[in-house]
């Protein structure tokens, strides 16, 4: 069954659920997004007497916000427990433990950051919400100066996004302290089988515009992305599984690979593959398979045909959040057309209420394997696309 809920639902996965009558509990929000009396729509006692009945019943969310539900409606199944598990970042560090026993991270309360001190901390190093979303409160501290700044910059962003998502989407009362990975990012779209074996749905290196940057706005996907790190991200993924003990489980996997060749998770998002439908509907648009169809049907994707004759291709999903340092309110319009202008390829884009969330769209392209296309995007705070009221 699937639970949908705020703040996004692509036309994409409408159609998937229209067309493969997917099982939709019908929570207060369904109706927002089209759906009213389809035959497939579950009652919401329905979908717990079903939950009941079929211990390895299959759920995806298509937003973390949909997490509370399972949380308060399910807790005679082994989900709250797992979503727990992967959402609170410290519970997930003590869970890998035994396979990064060196690795430094430290919980913290929000009381706590005022008084503490760098003195005993890795420097370079990362804080962010102990359970966060879509690099909210995400920060590098390099020095003690810094430090000050973020302190400040963290009780703003507490400020402007408290009520934006529930607690068991972002809860700013505690933040986790971890040493800085150094290497290349990764993005996995990703479910656990029943038999809990991992099954990779896609691939894509997420780029920053420099050392200092931590923020989600370009991930690529490729023929070469996929084929070089197919084998050693399953791998991983099937070290999760033994851990974690998870079956019939969707994730969003993001993943560091070190000078040294190690493979460190930064964090597992359950039970879902990219938030706002965007890392799934991107692997639709590149490679013609539908991820949710793949994950009800257990499927398996055959990469050699699929990457057949994709050498050429780079697909890229951007994020266009408002990194213009203007607040909403100030903003008047984003000229959307402009932006459309710097591609070639466009295969989607997807406005988003900016007075609402933090994000003005996202962006699909099709682009030549260089990606020169992607760097100015890249680098821009966006404000060149904003008029101020």
């Amino acid at each position: 069954m699937i639970l949908l809920d705020k703040p996004f639902i692509s036309e994409l996965l409408k159609k998937t659920i229209r067309e493969h009558a997917f099982p939709v509990v019908k929570t207060d929000v369904v109706a927002t997004f089209g759906f009213s009396a389809e035959s497939f729509l579950l009652q919401e006692e329905q979908a717990i007497l079903q939950a009941k009945s079929t211990p390895d019943l299959q759920i995806y969310t298509t937003s973390e916000n949909a997490l509370g539900w399972i949380v308060k409606n399910l807790p005679f199944t082994s989900l709250p427990e797992k979503i727990a598990l992967f959402k609170d970042k410290a519970r997930f560090r003590n869970l890998i433990k035994p396979l990064y026993p060196d690795f430094f991270f430290q919980e913290v309360s929000l009381t706590e950051l005022e008084d503490l001190t760098l003195e005993n901390l890795p420097h370079p190093f990362i804080i962010k919400p102990n359970v966060g979303f879509f690099s909210m409160g995400v920060y590098k501290i390099t020095d003690a100066d810094s430090w000050q700044q973020t302190k400040k910059a963290i009780y703003a962003e507490i400020a402007q996004t408290k009520d934006l998502y529930p607690v068991e989407v972002l809860n700013p009362s505690t933040f986790i302290i971890e040493e800085c990975i150094d290497g290349e990012e990764f993005a996995i779209d990703a479910y656990f089988n029943s038999a809990g074996e991992p099954v990779i749905l896609s691939i894509l290196q997420h780029v920053f515009a420099s050392d200092e940057d931590v923020s989600d706005r370009v991930y690529l996907t490729s023929q070469e992305i996929i084929t070089k790190n197919l084998a050693p991200f399953t791998s991983f993924l099937q070290e999760i599984s033994t851990l974690a003990k998870v079956k019939n489980f969707p994730v969003h996997v993001e993943i560091r690979r070190d000078h040294r060749g190690r493979l460190i998770p930064i964090e597992i998002n359950p039970m879902r593959f990219g938030g706002w439908c965007t890392t799934a509907d991107l692997t639709t648009f590149a490679y013609g398979f539908n991820p949710y169809v793949y994950f009800f049907s257990q499927k398996k994707p055959d990469w050699t045909k699929i990457l057949h004759n994709k050498a050429d291709k780079l697909y890229s999903l951007i994020v266009l959040d408002n990194s213009t340092g203007v607040e909403s309110r100030q903003i008047a319009a984003f000229d959307y057309e402009r932006l459309l202008t710097g591609f070639k390829k466009p295969l989607e884009l997807r406005k988003i209420a900016y007075d609402e969330y933090p994000v003005f769209g996202f962006l699909f392209v099709e682009t030549t394997p260089d990606g020169s296309e992607l760097e100015q995007i890249l680098r821009s705070d966006l404000r060149e696309f904003i008029t101020l009221k």
